[in-house]
């Protein structure tokens, strides 16, 4: 009997997800010049706003990543993309600063636990050895959906009001609701496209306690597991670099570089284009060595260490580059090579977590988004107290060497479901 490939659908909603996912969360970024003008918003106000998302992110991510443990992905993605579309909307309707930092604390308490349950999907609907590679392909939407945003946005502020651009944005999460919610299932033995040669493929490197569906959490072997704390460590300077990216940039090529609205569409656009093809090579690489040399420590963590050694030492060349456009391009190419782990990252999630994937994953991005939230408010009150865009990628890259070792002491052989006996 030939195998079904109904995963592959799976796998096509959750890319669609990213896409829409970062096209939402990148939005605040490049309308942000915009905003600031009509609401007079000195950096530090424009730090708070990035970071009232990221914060409201971090405090609600476990708790997301619990309702996918409990009530499956299908409902937990249905709820995060219905909630998080209704305030991206509502961002168009603030008339100030307060209101403004309520609905971006809203937006990100209602889209905390997406990537949590995204992995979950991904671990109940592929078999391990492809899981790597699923994980990339996810992300490949993140950095689409992040390419297109600058473009997209500045675009559409030439013809309308930097607030419908919000609203439209929120319309397209909903109608991935509907697709979503119409189609997945949270187990594949429940999709009638699912025939018995493709559950067997799917199965196949699994045992039956790994797919029991206990509703039990094992909060004390996770609170006390120090090899999840290493691995929410090591998110937390993976996190602390990308979110400069999904809030500063535009306005940094704007103000620190000088470029044009027109060039800043596109350089903006340029780190995620180059995160594409490093995020597949990324998912292919942690994959390839696990299968090629059985060290699942060389697989996850090697590629870990090198993606974040080689982005610090890039983003001190920003930081000491005086020609723009090379310091834009040094700016892809630090991003591309911290996003090469990231697929590692979130595998080592499914390998140490199994049944729990969606709360170990909960925990490393909850940690993740502690620095997402920091880095913004480095960077508005860098700006605003010494007038320096220099010293946050310093600061930037201190963080990733700090990551560097983090990832040596993860081990991603260690099971949180073999430690809970």
């Amino acid at each position: 009997m030939i195998a079904t490939r109904a995963r592959y659908t799976t796998l096509w909603l959750v890319f669609a997800l990213t896409v829409i996912t970062y096209l939402d969360r990148l939005s605040i970024s490049a309308a942000m010049p915009s905003i600031a003008r009509e609401f007079n918003l000195t950096p530090d106000q424009q730090g708070w706003i990035f970071s009232a998302f990221t914060i409201a992110y971090a405090a609600f991510e476990i708790p997301g990543g619990w309702l996918g443990d409990r009530f499956g992905a299908r409902l937990a993605l249905t709820r995060v993309v219905l909630w998080w579309s209704a305030f991206t909307a509502l961002t168009g309707a603030a008339f100030g600063f307060w209101p403004l930092l309520a609905i971006r604390f809203l937006f990100g308490a209602g889209e905390a636990g997406a990537f949590p349950n995204i992995a979950r999907a991904v671990s109940r609907w592929f078999p391990q050895r492809e899981q790597g590679r699923a994980m990339s392909v996810s992300f490949v939407g993140l950095a689409i959906g992040s390419a297109m945003t600058a473009p997209l946005v500045f675009t559409l502020l030439e013809w309308q009001s930097w607030r419908w651009v919000f609203v439209e944005c929120g319309v397209i999460g909903v109608l991935w609701c509907v697709a979503w919610h119409r189609w997945f299932r949270n187990l594949p033995e429940e999709h009638p496209s699912v025939n018995e040669a493709e559950l067997k493929l799917i199965r196949a490197d699994r045992n039956e306690r790994e797919l029991d569906e206990s509703h039990r959490i094992p909060w004390k072997t996770l609170l006390t597991s120090a090899n999840l704390a290493f691995i929410c460590l090591m998110y937390f300077a993976y996190a602390y670099g990308l979110y400069f990216y999904i809030t500063w940039l535009p306005t940094y090529l704007l103000k620190a570089r000088g470029f044009s609205t027109g060039s800043t569409k596109w350089l903006a656009a340029a780190p995620w284009l180059v995160s594409a093809p490093a995020l597949l090579i990324g998912g292919w690489a942690t994959d390839w060595l696990a299968r090629r040399t059985g060290n699942l420590k060389l697989a996850r963590c090697g590629l870990g260490v090198f993606g974040y050694a080689a982005s610090a030492i890039t983003l001190v060349a920003v930081a000491r580059v005086e020609d723009n456009r090379t310091a834009a391009l040094l700016l892809a190419l630090a991003l591309g090579l911290q996003m090469i782990t990231a697929s590692a990252a979130w595998s080592v999630c499914l390998d140490v977590g199994r049944k729990y994937a969606g709360v170990v994953t909960g925990c490393m991005n909850t940690v993740g988004n502690v620095g997402g939230a920091i880095a913004p408010l480095v960077v508005g009150y860098a700006v605003k107290t010494w007038g320096s865009w220099t010293l946050p990628f310093y600061v930037m890259a201190a963080v990733f060497v700090f990551g560097v070792v983090m990832w040596l002491m993860v081990d991603p052989r260690k099971s949180v479901l073999l430690e809970n006996g």
